[in-house]
């Protein structure tokens, strides 16, 4: 079976196998894993951060800083196809009992003005507006990059505004990929950066929140009290030291055959259009007329596996388990579909 369902989906390699094995651990509550503490001063020092924290999960990060930025009544500004508002259960009003303002944009990115037009006056039947959150790339954008100027053109406003700016960067280094900016441009203007380690990375387990020592102190806690405190964690973070050393360079591979997998897809009777691919993600929109249930059938039975993504809409993710052969047979089943 040829998974493309997500980058999720990855079996650490050998190489990162072998790091997980040999790992120095200690316990990571005591604050006592060398190992933890390695991969969370890499990645801080990265982005030209103050500190890091490891965590299990993307959400749990994500979580986390909004948490960590806002008061219950505050109001969180992002766009309407955000990952922190559609696929975290809910988890604004459940961890931090916050409301949300949700924006319209291109593909989930919006830009400053349309900031500053949702900033509520100060008044007291109004929630505060505390938080800005943006996701580069975008999941349900296809993938899609946040151009850098218009970052720094909403990091301008929340500052003026006395606002926290946060990174849903699950994806950042595939956006970071496509584009001139370095690690050390993102960090000059977020407030918190969340990592995942395994989505295109490929670890096992695991995502990282960057700020300040600050913050990070005060996410800790917060970690705690949702349960994230691991022990010997240093057997995941290795893998995410791993990651973080072998496997960046190598994700404009996956970029590269998302774009043949959309050649091949163009070419499906049943598809009707592509979202444009930008990364690792690819979009197929399917006609009016056709079944998405059987579509997706149809390709399981013939050994490759794709997503719902919503009405008539499916998802492919490249990773680094599909090579050339592997999507050379993926396209093959897509012709004789």
């Amino acid at each position: 079976m040829i998974d493309l369902r997500s980058d999720t989906v990855t079996r650490p390699t050998n190489g990162m196998l072998e790091a997980m094995f040999s790992a120095d651990v200690g316990d990571d509550v005591f604050g006592e894993d060398p190992t933890v503490i390695q991969l969370e001063q890499k990645a801080a020092s990265l982005f030209g951060m103050e500190a890091g924290l490891f965590c299990p999960s993307g959400t749990m990060t994500n979580q986390i800083a909004i948490k960590m930025h806002t008061q219950p009544g505050d109001e969180v500004i992002c766009h309407r196809l955000s990952h922190l508002y559609n696929y975290e259960g809910g988890g604004i009003m459940v961890n931090s009992g916050a409301s949300v303002r949700l924006l319209e944009g291109n593909r989930g990115r919006f830009g400053a003005g349309a900031v500053i037009e949702n900033i509520n006056i100060d008044d007291v039947h109004f929630p505060a507006t505390r938080l800005v959150c943006v996701e580069n790339t975008c999941n349900k954008g296809g993938g899609c990059v946040w151009n850098f100027d218009r970052l720094e053109e909403i990091a301008a406003v929340t500052r003026d505004r006395g606002l926290r700016f946060h990174l849903d960067g699950a994806r950042l280094f595939n956006a970071l990929s496509e584009s001139d900016e370095s690690p050390l441009d993102y960090g000059s203007i977020f407030d918190s950066i969340s990592l995942c380690l395994s989505k295109g990375l490929g670890a096992p387990v695991g995502s990282l929140l960057l700020s300040s020592s600050a913050d990070i102190k005060r996410a800790r806690r917060i970690r705690k009290v949702l349960g994230g405190g691991m022990r010997q964690a240093g057997y995941l973070a290795a893998a995410g030291v791993y990651a973080l050393e072998h496997h960046v360079g190598r994700l404009k591979e996956d970029h590269v055959r998302a774009k043949r997998l959309g050649l091949a897809l163009e070419a499906v009777p049943q598809v009707e259009r592509l979202l444009p691919i930008e990364t690792n993600i690819v979009v197929a929109i399917l006609k009016a007329s056709v079944d998405q249930t059987a579509f997706l059938n149809r390709l399981s039975e013939r050994g490759v596996r794709a997503v719902p993504f919503g009405p008539q809409t499916i998802r492919f993710v490249l990773h680094l388990d599909i090579g050339d052969d592997e999507l050379g047979v993926v396209n093959s089943v897509l012709n004789s579909i």
